[in-house]
């Protein structure tokens, strides 16, 4: 692919550095926009960086007026299920008015761009056990971060319909790695793994719910599929980013149990369970392994040492 100016949302994110990594990497000039300062050691990869919040229409213009993009990745959102119970109406207008503003900014001052929106698997809500979803299933969300998303999917459709803005949609499934905050299930139990293993928690592994069956990619996988849909993908068209195999969350647990220094008990925390959960969803990658040379490659227990890895780091 030619090198290009590529704008990144979210760019401070869990896949923001990653996607920066690997976007450098391919001779691509990375420019950034989030609502805080990146750290300095993501700072010096880009060739700018922007502070806006998505829900201020005038500053996301305005940066992309001055970041004058070829391609933008659109990853900004407010992205956790359980804080969208607690925070619907600011997880729609990020998820939903953010986008909108965005895609409003690109057609004013780069009408030309590739924009790749990032969406998740979780607009299809629950799905039959055993059973792969394709992106032709209907959407059934079932937290307000699942239904903001395919809205702002909607959004994405209507403005590629009506003014022929180049979009790309991917429906990214579960993805883990390194960078993770711990609002998220598997840094948070690696989080409390090592603090036990430091001798600073009790020997108590606290969880949800663990009969859900999900599909999990490496982040770093999850960013090669960015990559490959930025040049392949179709204007118009969503595209699954999933392994196609699910795992219970239980055998997550007890790989990092069994991983664990000192003996560990596992314990579940009503206080981590979420109002609505899906209990089974795989998607199905046929389409995007069909579009790019791309498959889900990293197996789920070297992203699961990287993640112990880095919580048992001295902080």
């Amino acid at each position: 692919m030619t090198a290009r100016r590529i704008l990144v949302t979210g760019i401070a994110g869990f896949v923001g550095p990653h996607l920066t990594t690997r976007l450098v990497r391919d001779g691509h000039t990375v420019l950034g926009l989030g609502a805080e300062p990146s750290p300095p050691s993501l700072r010096e990869r880009l060739a700018g960086e922007w502070i806006a919040d998505l829900r201020d229409a005038h500053a996301v213009a305005e940066a992309i007026a001055a970041a004058r993009p070829d391609a933008v990745v659109h990853l900004a959102a407010q992205s956790s299920a359980a804080r969208s119970f607690e925070a619907p109406a600011e997880t729609f207008a990020i998820n939903v008015g953010g986008t909108w503003n965005v895609l409003e900014a690109v057609r004013a001052h780069a009408p030309h761009a590739r924009v790749l929106a990032v969406g998740t698997g979780e607009v299809y809500g629950p799905q039959p056990p055993g059973t792969r979803t394709p992106e032709s299933t209907p959407v059934r969300p079932v937290s307000p971060y699942a239904l903001s998303k395919a809205a702002g999917e909607a959004v994405c459709h209507v403005v590629h319909e009506a003014h022929g803005l180049d979009v790309v949609c991917a429906r990214a499934f579960g993805h883990i790695g390194p960078g993770q905050t711990p609002r998220f299930f598997l840094p948070a139990f690696a989080q409390q793994i090592a603090a036990i293993e430091a001798g600073r928690s009790e020997s108590v592994l606290k969880v949800g719910n663990l009969d859900v069956v999900r599909d999990l990619c490496d982040v770093r996988d999850v960013v090669d599929a960015y990559a490959l849909l930025l040049e392949r993908g179709v204007a118009g068209t969503d595209y699954n980013v999933c392994r196609g195999e699910g795992v219970k969350l239980s055998d997550v647990v007890a790989r990092l149990v069994a991983r664990a220094r000192v003996p560990v008990r596992v314990e579940p925390d009503p206080a981590r369970m979420r109002p609505a959960d899906i209990a089974y969803l795989v998607g199905d990658p046929a389409v995007i392994e069909a579009a790019c040379p791309w498959k889900a490659a990293t197996p789920l227990d070297r992203s699961l040492d990287d993640v112990l890895t880095e919580w048992r780091r001295p902080a």
